[in-house]
């Protein structure tokens, strides 16, 4: 199905400039990785400090924009400036799914919806990442598919900040939202899963 992942591409291909002159300056993709996971854990903080400050729920969509930056910057570093390393694969993986958490668990205070909801939301998503994981587990490689992988839920959660901030909608609208994301991190997790055993057993 499709997904947002198929961008990238694209997406790197507008970077590579960037990403020849960080490397030009001595900037590691390791580096980039890790101040992707602490700024992701410092905005996830302001979130669970203020959950009632409508306006710093702003820096969300921003910051998910920029998030997705760094972790194409790491990627492009590793691999087309020979810093790839088992420890980069480990801190890769591991920031995203602090990342994710960090970010999107203070929706659950935020949002006016059931906290267990969103919580369930959440940890899906990790169960979904680690689907992806399990691939090369496996034997086979990191699955990306789709339709609601870590750039899709970004743009969700950053539309969903942009619909609290700008209007005031019924608990039962952002229900049946969390409840459709949900759906679809289910689609996810069963569409890794498939076609991961699918591509070890050609």
């Amino acid at each position: 199905m499709v997904s947002i992942y198929e961008l990238k591409p694209k997406f790197q291909q507008l970077l590579r400039p960037l990403v020849r002159g960080l490397a030009k300056i001595g900037v590691t993709a390791n580096f980039v990785t890790i101040s992707a996971a602490v700024l992701s854990v410092a905005l996830g903080i302001l979130l669970l400090l203020y959950p009632s400050y409508n306006w710093i729920i702003l820096l969300v969509p921003a910051f998910l924009f920029f998030r997705m930056m760094l972790n194409a910057i790491d990627g492009m570093l590793a691999r087309e400036h020979k810093m790839e390393s088992s420890l980069g694969s480990i801190l890769n993986e591991l920031g995203d799914i602090v990342s994710d958490a960090a970010i999107y668990l203070p929706f659950a205070l935020i949002l006016d919806t059931s906290s267990a909801f969103v919580v369930s939301l959440v940890v899906l998503a990790l169960v979904t990442e680690v689907t992806g994981i399990l691939g090369t587990v496996i034997g086979g490689s990191r699955r990306y598919d789709g339709p609601m992988g870590k750039s899709d839920r970004a743009f969700a959660f950053g539309v969903l900040s942009l619909l609290i901030y700008f209007f005031s909608f019924p608990t039962v609208i952002y229900t049946i939202v969390i409840a459709a994301l949900l759906l679809l991190l289910i689609l996810t997790t069963f569409n890794r899963a498939n076609r991961a055993l699918k591509e070890v057993q050609s």
